[in-house]
């Protein structure tokens, strides 16, 4: 891949593309792999930092390639250590992207978009009130991430595609992008997730890749009527062929799907919710994962009490899945669930 100035992007390239990049310049072919480690596990952000290439080859490599295309155009740290970045394009197309850490693990995640605004139009998300833009590339997918390591100096240890757009339908870059980050990055498979909001035909078509990735389901409502009014992608995929093309991932994969659930103040948070939600996935080989609902400007909706959270939970511990309720985390940055809208007039950024 090639920018406006015609100088090769190497963010995106797998290693026999990289030793294919060096040969081209006439140079040692051993030098792709120095240049693979410095690009995804060091990380570094110029060629000036790779100190075991000599100055004359890292001089070429400035007239002839960049790490990266993204620029960071605004960056905000939450008070829980959580960093949402605001990133730009060449085209001036901005998405965002967020790091988060936990006490007492060792693990950093990133939380990736894969689309410039979404087409699916969630009616508690802010990303859906954009509207939908364009598809990212895999290497702009995989440009986020070097763009958080670069800046931090840390490396990424998990990788969830929550962020911007739905990755189903932007199928094949994001699967080209999965791909780079196991093979490139060394993630782990049971440590990408991939959310979706029910794109039921590209569902079964990522199950028989039969990779051991987790499959998370935004779901949000129990019941199909419920779930039109919250997310009109319902519309054309309704939750039984939903539902089946599940259980057609748990059969091929033997691994269990995740269950995202948003818990909305008195929209679908009561307790006849919570034994209607017991009853749908009963026969399901899932996990469920509560999500209180967390609050953006663009609609009504409250986030329910503690009580109401915990006595929804208490009824699904009645049934036979396991839920628990998701630490919230970036909220106080516009970084949680539903809250990322790639705007840079964003106040959060403005006021830090």
């Amino acid at each position: 891949m090639q920018n406006k100035i015609n100088k090769t992007i190497l963010a995106g390239l797998t290693l026999s593309e990289l030793e294919k990049f060096i040969t081209d310049i006439e140079e040692p072919k051993f030098r792709a792999k120095q240049l693979h480690q410095w690009i995804y596990k060091k990380p570094a952000s110029t060629f000036d930092q790779m100190s075991n290439l000599s100055k004359d080859f890292r001089n070429k490599l400035s007239e002839l390639a960049v790490i990266t295309n993204i620029q960071i155009s605004q960056k905000v740290v939450s008070k829980d250590g959580t960093i949402k970045y605001l990133l730009e394009y060449p085209d001036g197309k901005r998405v965002e992207t967020v790091l988060m850490s936990y006490q007492n693990r060792p693990n950093l995640t990133a939380c990736i978009s894969t689309q410039i605004g979404c087409a699916v139009g969630c009616v508690f998300c802010a990303t859906g009130k954009k509207g939908f833009v364009r598809n990212l590339t895999s290497a702009e997918i995989i440009e986020q991430l070097l763009a958080i390591q670069m800046d931090t100096g840390l490396v990424v240890t998990n990788i969830v595609f929550m962020g911007q757009g739905e990755p189903l339908l932007n199928y094949e870059e994001t699967v080209k992008a999965i791909n780079i980050i196991n093979s490139e990055f060394e993630i782990g498979m049971r440590r990408i997730t991939v959310s979706t909001c029910g794109i039921a035909p590209n569902i079964r078509k990522l199950t028989e890749l039969n990779r051991q990735l987790i499959l998370a389901l935004s779901l949000h409502a129990p019941d199909s009527e419920l779930r039109k009014q919250l997310m009109p992608i319902e519309n054309k995929y309704p939750l039984d062929e939903v539902m089946e093309a599940l259980k057609f991932f748990t059969r091929k994969t033997g691994r269990r799907v995740t269950i995202e659930y948003l818990l909305i103040d008195k929209i679908n948070d009561s307790i006849e919710h919570a034994y209607k939600l017991n009853s749908l996935l009963k026969d399901l080989k899932c996990n469920i994962n509560l999500i209180p609902f967390n609050p953006i400007k663009e609609c009504g909706f409250k986030k329910p009490s503690v009580e109401r959270v915990n006595k929804f939970k208490e009824i699904l511990d009645l049934g036979t899945k396991k839920a628990t309720i998701r630490l919230e985390r970036g909220n106080d940055i516009a970084a949680a669930c539903g809250q990322l809208a790639g705007d840079q007039t964003n106040s959060i950024y403005t006021n830090h």
